[in-house]
């Protein structure tokens, strides 16, 4: 939890957070996505994964019901979510209103 407030609350640069669980079988083709199109992205935005089952108090902390849950953070503050599978192109957008493209 230190490492988040640290590498997401604290960070200049905008996060994508990946709220995940190794059972969790849509995750799993989230995950790539994820990181394909942030990659993508350069220096302008990062990614952080959190596994639910590890760091419980943070899903309860963000509001987290269901996996994959994925937030995006700036400032230190929630300013867009989704949850559950995305298609690409959805993502693309979502990745793109986070870093103002």
């Amino acid at each position: 939890e230190k490492d988040f407030t640290d590498r997401v609350l604290k960070s200049s640069t905008p996060v994508v957070v990946d709220f995940h669980a190794q059972w969790c079988g849509p995750c799993k083709i989230l995950a790539p996505r994820l990181e394909t199109i942030i990659g993508g992205k350069g220096e302008k935005v990062h990614l952080a994964k959190v596994d639910i089952d590890q760091v419980s108090d943070l899903a309860l902390e963000y509001d987290v019901s269901a996996v994959p849950s994925v937030l995006a953070i700036k400032d230190g503050k929630v300013v867009d979510k989704f949850v559950g599978l995305q298609e690409e192109s959805r993502i693309e957008a979502f990745v793109n209103r986070l870093i103002g493209e």
